[in-house]
């Protein structure tokens, strides 16, 4: 009976995690349909018989449904009821899902490259630009930086001499814990804290992640449009760059090129970055039989998956891999502020000690008494604070931004612009009619004191895209009020100069 597996689910999930309730429910249900005990299209039981049978709030048991209904799980049908999606794979759940969840690690889906061999193996040691608009930019200026400075005085104080050495474990103990605490109960990542690895930021990661999975001439997928610094971080370690279509699915794993299989893939699934788009679950599943097909790595960039203003939180693509292929990362920047160059790395259970002995003697990673400030800053619930407020601020910047922009919408022409991406994270994409010569547009724009980007300036191969990624991060409520309107105007002007004048 549906109801008895669920409670056995929450009371597993009860023991071994402090996820909430509603998020106990959704993984119940997940797993349900994943393996085969609600098959497709079945039709789920109300939420409130489901909150009797559970005895649990209705308020819970719509959350996790809505989740699963967001996430792609789940359809509703007016009138009808809510329904299990046809096109929700299944798994054997005496396969690789059960063992993950349990704790075991299933045997690797690759192997190290030659020169993450070596470098495990051989002579181991035991622009700032602040104008309004820029994208990729947050707001520091709140940060609670008295507050910080005790900490971190604390802890110079409190130093003692292994404090002030490098570090061979992967980072600060405490900091890898609390790391692991918060991604496994708000976004639904598979993992212990040796798994975590503290890194300087993603550039680091994903330069790591190049090293030890691939040698040079290797080929990684990229999306297209793509984010530069990991275009810059593959080129910097000799790899093949393949780039593979964007949708607004997200990556096109069916158009890529077939004579150019992957080694390792590289996606930003929750937000991609620069369009927003946010990998629905069928793309997810391609993507990840992709990778299993080649037996090729998925690099997971969850870059501000801490902004979602729109609905709920998008699980990770971690959540779903079953063979170990995922390696997931993470910053602090977005949320604390960029110079404390602090991010994270997970990796799989069986790559976690060659990865830590490379990170060592690659990087020579220190910081302790930083480290150990963020730990603490993070355990006494100060990191939750500081994103509540963040998160709140920028939610009223998004939306004064977005209606200064609404009269370069729908305007009921062929050269309409349309919006994509701001759901979440701290910038929108802008998407222009294919006239448009966006680099050109971003110029006239900076000549009015604005900065915003080109989106086909973030093209690899692409020749059909133009629009402006246009960030809100950084820019004041009020001077969003004052610059956003005259934005407007410039974008409107251009882009009626497009459309012919009605005929007499």
């Amino acid at each position: 009976m549906l109801s008895e597996f669920l409670l056995a689910e929450m009371t597993r999930l009860a023991t071994q995690d402090a996820l909430p309730l509603h998020r106990q429910l959704y993984e119940g249900l997940r797993r349900a349909i994943l393996e085969g005990k609600l098959p497709a299209g079945e039709r789920l039981p109300s939420s409130r018989d489901l909150a009797q049978d559970l005895n649990l709030s209705r308020n819970t048991v719509v959350a996790a449904i809505n989740q699963l209904s967001v996430e792609g799980y789940l359809i509703s049908r007016v009138g009808s009821g809510t329904f299990v999606n046809d096109n929700v794979p299944r798994v054997n759940p005496g396969q690789a899902l059960q063992a993950h969840r349990r704790g075991l690690s299933p045997a690797p889906a690759g192997q190290l490259s030659e020169r993450g061999k070596a470098l495990s193996t051989s002579f181991c040691a035991t622009e700032l630009e602040v104008q309004p608009f820029t994208p990729g930019i947050a707001d520091f200026s709140a940060f609670p930086l008295p507050l910080w400075q005790r900490l971190q005085n604390k802890h110079w104080r409190m130093t003692y001499p292994d404090m002030l050495d490098y570090n061979n474990s992967g980072g600060y103990a405490p900091l890898r814990r609390a790391i692991a605490d918060y991604l496994r109960v708000f976004r639904s990542v598979q993992l212990d804290a040796d798994q975590v690895i503290v890194t300087t930021g993603t550039q680091q990661s994903l330069e790591l992640c190049a090293r030890m999975l691939a040698d040079p001439g290797d080929t990684v997928w990229v999306e297209d449009p793509a984010y530069w610094g990991a275009v810059k971080a593959f080129m910097a370690t000799g790899l093949s760059i393949e780039p593979v279509r964007v949708d607004e699915e997200g990556i096109q794993p069916d158009a890529a090129n077939p004579a150019k299989p992957p080694r390792m893939i590289y996606v930003t699934p929750s937000h991609q970055y620069p369009t927003g788009a946010v990998m629905s679950l069928p793309r997810r599943q391609q993507l990840l039989l992709a990778a299993r097909k080649h037996n090729a790595w998925i690099l997971e960039d969850d870059y501000d998956s801490e902004y979602r203003f729109s609905g709920p939180p998008i699980s990770c693509l971690e959540g779903l891999d079953t063979d170990d292929r995922v390696l997931y990362m993470g910053t602090f920047s977005k949320v604390l502020y960029p110079g404390i160059k602090l991010g994270y790395l997970v990796v799989p259970k069986p790559l976690a000690p060659a990865f830590k002995q490379a990170h060592y003697d690659l990087n020579r990673p220190g910081q302790m008494p930083l480290q150990a400030a963020l730990a603490e800053f993070i355990e006494m619930g100060h990191f939750s604070s500081a994103l509540r407020r963040a998160r709140q601020s920028y939610a009223e910047r998004r939306e004064c931004l977005l209606e200064a922009l609404q009269p370069c919408l729908n305007t009921g022409t062929p050269n309409s612009a349309h919006i994509s991406g701001a759901e979440q994270g701290l910038h929108l994409c802008l998407h222009l009619p294919a006239a448009v010569d966006d680099g050109l547009l971003a110029q006239q724009i900076g000549q009015q004191g604005m900065s915003v980007r080109p989106l086909s300036g973030y093209c690899l191969q692409r020749k059909d895209l133009s629009g402006l990624i246009i960030g809100y991060g950084y820019a004041p409520l009020k001077e969003i009020g004052q610059s956003g309107p005259l934005l407007a105007r410039c974008i409107q002007h251009h882009i009626q100069t497009l459309t012919p004048a009605p005929s007499s």
